[in-house]
């Protein structure tokens, strides 16, 4: 019984599929750790909850604000720009 299940899942085909749903769950454990640790309207520790709704503007920013927001804010928001570029620029 537990041999053909695992002939069934453990196949080339389905590595892929394991992949993909490795690469979600890790997406999505980061954001959940982000989120705990980082995020000024989450209160962990029994000091902090204590404080009550806080109006810290700074440590808003700052989470809001994150490196990745940073990088991407110049960018062009495409996907491929010099396709788009290549396909789209009558020269």
């Amino acid at each position: 019984m537990a041999s053909s299940t695992l002939n069934r899942w453990l196949r080339p085909e389905v590595y892929p599929l394991f992949a993909a749903v490795g690469v979600a769950v890790g997406i999505c454990g980061m954001q959940l750790i982000r989120n705990i640790s980082t995020n000024p309207e989450v209160r962990v520790n029994k000091q902090n909850r204590a404080a009550g709704v806080l109006d810290n503007f700074d440590e808003g920013e700052r989470y809001a604000e994150h490196g990745v927001r940073k990088f991407l804010r110049n960018k062009t928001p495409q996907i491929m720009p010099s396709i788009n570029k290549f396909f789209s620029d009558p020269n």
